[in-house]
């Protein structure tokens, strides 16, 4: 399949473009765009990061932070700006919710080291400068890169995913020998991220990475009408215990905004195949017709490189991964050695304001909600 056509609508479009609820007929858009990064903007922002490295030495550093999105339009290629920030704002019918930007950056394989055995030996000083390069492509949208206490108790603004034998059949990011299926992130809150960033440092293994926007089924039909209704649960996913992920009893709906062209809170592996998830019948049986229609759409087209990065739009694009071995990638038929995956993921808020009731009282960046806006008080008071 031909990657989509990278267009952009002109500067200087009146708003009376947006103001009418006629459209124009169009096919539903099936893929992400993929952006082919030029050699020189490569340079630039590999150049970039290093630079933001010897200034700020920390992408966490309170004086870079505050004035990410100053930075991000003075330093980054302007091209690269220009089709973030419209993106940022893009929520038509036409909008697939996710770009690739192939080619980002150049990533230093030898000095960068063997994959670590899991997330949690991570050495982030060798990746200090690529947490500098997400940053600056979330205050492009504008966004402000958040953490999460749900999220390995919130871990900084910047995660490592590797895959981890420990969890190698679980439903997370450190799985690897079954399908992640897709999702949005953090689906079981309110407060999800607004957008998400995946950086692949190595992707040696060849996996594909799975897409799935909402936009692709076209104009709402009755089956997706059905998931408007907020008679829908969502456990806690996989990263926790069943104990504490299960037994929570807030409805919501799956699609939300606006009826033609929705927003969407869906996660498969936790609505539909989690027997815990304590669905009516209704619920479940709406919830499989959408899913068998959602499998159709899905886009796993793309196998990611090194330096490539993929920013989406977590209302409108589930994202998930194919199954994989660990250290290995094939050649001519025969299974060889190889490092393991390592990807950077980044979240953001478009506001810290909205969510200023589910963050940290002395940190606006960390986001404390647990389920659907229930919030770690007892993780506070021990703060």
């Amino acid at each position: 399949m031909e990657p989509r056509i990278e267009t952009l609508p002109r500067i200087g479009t009146s708003m009376q473009a947006y103001s009418t609820t006629t459209y124009p007929a169009f096919s539903p858009p099936m893929q992400p765009l993929i952006i082919d990064v030029t050699d020189e903007e490569r340079m630039e922002i590999t150049y970039i990061g290093k630079k933001l490295k010897r200034k700020y030495q920390d992408y966490e550093n309170p004086e870079f932070i505050s004035t990410l999105h100053l930075n991000a339009f003075k330093l980054l290629p302007e091209r690269i700006a220009r089709i973030l920030s419209s993106f940022g704002t893009d929520f038509t019918a036409q909008q697939y919710g996710a770009i690739v930007l192939r080619g980002l950056i150049e990533i230093g394989q030898e000095e960068l080291g063997p994959t670590p055995p899991s997330w949690q030996e991570t050495d982030y000083n060798k990746i200090v400068e690529y947490g500098f390069i997400s940053s600056l492509l979330h205050g492009a949208v504008p966004s402000k890169p958040v953490e999460y206490f749900a999220q390995r108790k919130g871990g900084g603004l910047m995660h490592a995913i590797i895959p981890d034998e420990k969890m190698m059949h679980t439903q997370t990011g450190s799985g690897s020998r079954t399908d992640l299926f897709v999702h949005t992130e953090d689906a079981f809150l309110y407060n999800a991220a607004d957008f998400l960033s995946f950086l692949f440092l190595r992707n040696e293994e060849r996996v594909p990475s799975m897409l799935y926007s909402i936009r692709s089924h076209g104009k709402p039909n009755d089956v997706m009408k059905e998931l408007f209704r907020p008679i829908y649960k969502c456990p806690k996913d996989a990263n926790y215990d069943q104990d504490d992920a299960t037994g929570e009893e807030t409805c919501t709906a799956v699609l939300y905004g606006n009826e033609d062209a929705p927003f969407m809170r869906f996660d498969a592996a936790e609505q539909i195949y989690n027997v815990n998830a304590d669905q009516t019948p209704e619920a479940l049986e709406n919830l499989k017709r959408f899913w068998e229609e959602a499998k159709g759409l899905i886009y796993n087209e793309f196998i990611p490189e090194a330096g490539d990065l993929i920013f989406v739009n977590n209302h409108l694009c589930a994202h998930g991964r194919n199954a994989f071995l660990a250290g290995f990638r094939e050649e001519y038929g025969q299974l060889v050695k190889c490092e393991r995956r390592l990807m950077l993921r980044m979240m953001s808020k478009t506001s810290l304001i909205n969510i200023r009731s589910v963050t940290h009282p002395e940190n606006p960046y960390l986001i404390m909600e647990e389920h659907y806006g229930k919030v770690y008080h007892s993780a506070l008071a021990n703060m």
